[in-house]
């Protein structure tokens, strides 16, 4: 197993001179380096005029291992070399380093590097990279990797630490400047001379070659403790400018990271930059990614190519200027953005029990209702970016609130929990660690049962930031207050504050459509959940559902948005596949609406060739109608929706295609689902019970004709 490492560039706001003196300050020893031992050189080359200088040494260290480990393998120090290479013309120093012990079961090496900063010559920047490969470690291989996580997570800081403290004691000592070698070497180079050095800073500036040792030798001792306690993360070891990013820009724009948590983010952010043509998305935004997947590289980068590449397909990040939500949505959908809360991230406040999502879902479909969603969600990212701005603070996530005050069983209708369910599963895919917290309050009795349906498809980790409230108790401590501001309270949760929002209400059944438009963009879903079609007067619509085993329950739920139709379930007494089907495509002759499909030709006989399993129900124009059959018989089952009228004189092409472009037709939009059998007794009394249901408060489901109704209820008392 091969873990890397790369540190963000840590920035030392002093001339590098004054840094590799502060190396010098803690050498032959050094309190803060306790596991050095002793060292010898292997190699020693000076350039003449002291611009460069190479040392490579053997160096003897004593880790801090448990007893047991050491007796197990026989050693009590560990050797590693390290070769340093000081330029003072150019101010830099490398330092590369490799084990000696071990070599053969376990492989580190480490490049550190120490460089003028690109905008100010007066700062010095340092980077680190390492690699460590555990091929056999005497079968502690997992021990080993624990260690070293936790060591090197401990100490990754540590260097800096001591640079600054012994910067600290130099600037005490009166030490403000060291001339560079260009100002000690002005006949060397064609640059004046500048600046002043006192009597000290010469005595430290002569004896910097000693440094080559020491420079850096902090970081490698206590990174080569590693042979037991390396704690690298898997990240890129080498990482290009400009990929990189300081440490500070991390701490203030992104939060405070553990040492390796930075290691993954500049890894990945250095991979997409190499795979994604130097186009990547936010450093907040990689941040997200790894934090959903604790910080595991390759899940994490595999979740986000993903995602990066659905928004290219969808064109997301173009929806905020591309797109605007529907008028429907304005007047119906109850949501908006509310203030902020406590801790200044922006507050999304949904009043889904008063939403009338059959309605939307019928209305405008669940491809408008998703780009609604995603709409939301860009909003939040832009308001999360504004509030770090305004409040100078990271912040990558907002609170929700979400009432659900009248939430019943009409929400349950298995078309509106799929099309949740789908939505759930973009969101979870591509927006990850956006809710910073998700307030339910007002929770009645029904929303277990949507809890159980939907808690499945939420991450772990997303659904420990929901805190439910039930009934009134969501003001007091731990409730609302805890972390909304009181001023900010919405009035209809019985604070001061006036919501913005949509008051909502039943969608109109003139809203509901047959077909939905996709908007600008490629769709986001190929298929939808409510099929449309023209039922026309003589060329009736069907739809074949196949049955593998008996016992299957056959569920459907449609609307006659235009006339009337008569709804019946036949089931098959022969293979359909025998049989050719016949498509009118009403496209053809009237305006593009869909085609009729029929299963049952003119040549087969009710009752031989096929059966009546459920009488025919009559649905009047407006209505919607529910339902659910036990399939006690394998095999084709045929749902068919018919103009509700008298039959053709005529069944000839000429005069079918005569009454579909001069007679009138109706027109359904339909949702239909095979369940298992073992599901149903556990799905029937359930959401089952709202998808049968015939009326609901919004998107009042019409009464159907006395007989049928009757006829329809009395089907679902006896199941």
């Amino acid at each position: 197993m091969v873990q890397q490492y790369q540190s963000p560039v840590r920035v030392y706001k002093h001339p590098f001179e004054m840094v590799m003196a502060a190396y010098e300050k803690r050498f032959p020893t050094c309190d803060m380096i306790p596991v050095f031992v002793g060292c010898e050189i292997l190699s020693d080359v000076e350039n003449p005029d002291k611009s460069t200088h190479v040392v490579e040494r053997r160096c003897k260290l004593n880790i801090d291992a448990p007893r047991f480990l050491k007796r197990m393998v026989g050693f009590e120090y560990i050797y590693f070399v390290q070769k340093n290479a000081l330029n003072r013309k150019e101010r830099s120093l490398k330092i590369s380093a490799y084990n000696e012990s071990f070599s053969s079961r376990v492989i580190v090496n480490e490049t550190c590097q120490y460089t003028v900063h690109p905008d100010n010559p007066n700062w010095t920047c340092f980077e680190q990279s390492a690699t460590m490969e555990i091929k056999s470690f005497f079968g502690f291989e997992s021990s080993v990797e624990k260690l070293a996580m936790k060591q090197y997570a401990a100490n990754i800081k540590k260097g800096k630490e001591i640079i600054e403290y012994y910067l600290n004691e130099i600037q005490a000592e009166g030490v403000t400047y060291i001339p560079t070698w260009a100002e000690e070497n002005p006949h060397l180079v064609k640059s004046p001379t500048v600046g002043n050095s006192s009597a000290s800073s010469n005595t430290l500036q002569e004896d910097l070659t000693e440094i080559l040792f020491s420079a850096n030798l902090c970081n490698s001792l206590i990174n080569y403790t590693l042979l037991l306690k390396l704690a690298f993360s898997p990240v890129a070891v080498i990482i290009s400018s400009t990929a990189n990013l300081e440490e500070e820009y991390i701490e203030h724009n992104l939060g405070v990271l553990q040492p390796l948590e930075e290691s993954k983010l500049i890894q990945l952010r250095k991979w997409l930059a190499d795979t994604h043509n130097g186009k990547i998305p936010r450093d907040e935004h990689i941040l997200r990614f790894l934090r959903s997947r604790d910080f595991h590289f390759e899940k994490s980068k595999e979740i986000l190519c993903q995602s990066l590449s659905w928004r290219k397909q969808h064109q997301v990040d173009k929806i905020l200027t591309n797109w605007s939500p529907p008028p429907l949505f304005e007047e119906y959908y109850i949501g908006g953005w509310h203030y902020h809360a406590i801790d200044s991230r922006p507050i999304y406040v949904l009043r889904l029990g008063q939403m009338d999502t059959k309605g939307l879902l019928k209305a405008a479909g669940e491809e408008q209702i998703l780009k609604h969603v995603l709409y939301i969600m860009e909003q939040g990212l832009l308001k999360c970016r504004e509030a770090s701005i305004q409040k100078n603070k990271p912040m990558s996530s907002w609170t929700c609130i979400v009432d659900l005050e009248g939430l019943n069983m009409r929400h349950l209708w298995r078309p509106g929990v799929q099309a949740l369910l789908r939505i759930i599963e973009v969101i979870e895919a591509n927006y990850p660690e956006t809710m910073s917290r998700l307030l339910i309050v007002r929770s009645p009795r029904v929303f277990p049962v949507l809890w159980t349906l939907i808690s499945p498809f939420i991450d772990e980790k997303t659904s420990s930031k929901f805190m439910m409230y039930t009934g009134t108790d969501y003001m007091g401590a731990g409730g609302l207050v805890d972390y909304i501001p009181q001023e900010f309270i919405p009035e209809f949760l019985g604070g001061p504050c006036k919501c913005e929002i949509p008051d909502g209400g039943p969608v109109p059944k003139s809203l509901y459509k047959t077909e939905w438009e996709k908007g600008d963009g490629i769709a986001l879903w190929e298929d939808t959940i409510y099929k449309s079609a023209n039922v026309l007067k003589g060329a009736p619509h069907e739809v074949v559902v196949e049955v593998p085993e008996r016992d299957g329950v056959i569920t459907w739920d449609f609307d006659s948005l235009k006339g009337d139709v008569i709804f019946t379930l036949f089931h098959s007494n022969s293979q359909l596949g025998n049989y050719k089907i016949s498509y009118i495509y009403v496209h053809i002759f009237l305006q593009p609406c869909g085609k009729s499909l029929q299963v049952i030709g003119k040549h087969m006989t009710l009752g031989k060739d096929y059966t009546l399993v459920e009488s025919g129900i009559v649905c009047r124009e407006g209505e919607s109608v529910q339902g659910s059959h036990i399939a006690r018989k394998a095999g084709s089952y045929v749902m068919q929706w018919k103009f509700h009228g008298n039959p053709p004189q005529s069944t000839s092409v000429q005069d079918v295609l005569y009454q579909v472009t001069h007679n009138p037709k109706s027109k359904v939009i339909y949702y239909h689902e095979l369940l298992p059998s073992e599901n149903f007794s556990y799905n029937h009394r359930g959401s089952m019970s709202s998808l049968e249901s015939c009326q609901s408060a919004f998107s009042a489901l019409s009464h159907v004709t006395g007989s049928s109704l009757t006829s329809f209820q009395s089907q679902l008392c006896s199941r």
